[in-house]
């Protein structure tokens, strides 16, 4: 792995983390739109229909604030559960943002990865994502990571059967494996660690999103369902993680320092 890949891996140095108000990558559970759909008496893909509307609000609003990446939680690998008119409604409209929306955050200098497992997916799909990363390869903006047929565990596990796979062909050392080696393995193992994710929809629970990586995220759960998250909710959140003090192990007063309060 590169340095540059292996200093990423760590967890953020606390005092520059302490300086910034903006997280320099937020992460965000989508949760919700079925309820919101049941409550109208829709269809729940009309809710997946009006949850793209928040998902454009909250790329336009984490790229104007300085985030650097935004993960979006869009299908886990839990989700192929769901009734089968559901799932197919969802790939019709994923089909329909990568020929819609991808040329628009391409404008916008937003770089696009699609992390998950992929082999599940049409060769339409598979090759919308490809040819949509492609585009927007070189672009200097935003990073904006959407998670599809994706889990934390399917993550871990990929992670460590590449990293049998390199020890077996002697590219790797067994006593080289640590924590940072295992980091560079995973999705989204060269970008930053979420500092803040979000999951909205009232539940608390991580639902096998991101289980390595935020390991040190700052939570934040917010009882609105998906369609409802608008900018503002978004500055709600941003707001609240700008007030926490973040330790990384430390104590309070290690981060705060001896003269500054530490009370919540």
């Amino acid at each position: 792995m590169s340095t540059m890949q292996d200093n990423r891996s760590k967890a953020p140095d606390v005092d520059s983390v302490k300086a910034s108000g903006v997280p320099r990558h937020v992460a965000i559970i989508m949760d919700g739109n079925n309820r919101w759909a049941r409550r109208r008496g829709l269809p729940g893909h009309e809710g997946h229909r009006a949850g793209e509307r928040a998902v454009q609000s909250v790329i336009s609003g984490c790229a104007r604030r300085g985030v650097e990446v935004l993960t979006l939680f869009a299908f886990s690998s839990e989700n192929w559960r769901r009734p089968e008119d559901e799932v197919r409604h969802l790939m019709g409209l994923f089909m329909e943002a990568l020929g819609d929306r991808v040329r628009e955050l391409h404008e916008h200098r937003i770089r696009l990865r699609f992390i998950g497992e992929r082999s599940a997916f049409s060769a339409p799909l598979q090759q919308g994502m490809a040819a949509a990363e492609q585009l927007t390869a070189d672009n200097k903006g935003m990073v904006l990571a959407i998670a599809v047929n994706y889990g934390g565990q399917w993550d871990v596990t990929q992670a460590a059967r590449r990293l049998a796979e390199d020890v077996a062909a002697g590219r790797l050392a067994a006593a080289g494996i640590d924590e940072h080696a295992v980091q560079g393995y995973l999705a989204l193992g060269d970008l930053p660690p979420p500092d803040l994710l979000i999951r909205t929809g009232g539940e608390c629970r991580l639902s096998n999103f991101l289980l390595w990586q935020a390991a040190y995220s700052e939570l934040f759960f917010s009882p609105l369902l998906w369609p409802d998250f608008n900018e503002q909710a978004l500055a709600e959140a941003l707001r609240d993680y700008a007030g926490r003090q973040r330790r990384f192990g430390r104590s309070g007063e290690q981060v705060a320092g001896p003269d500054e309060d530490t009370t919540c």
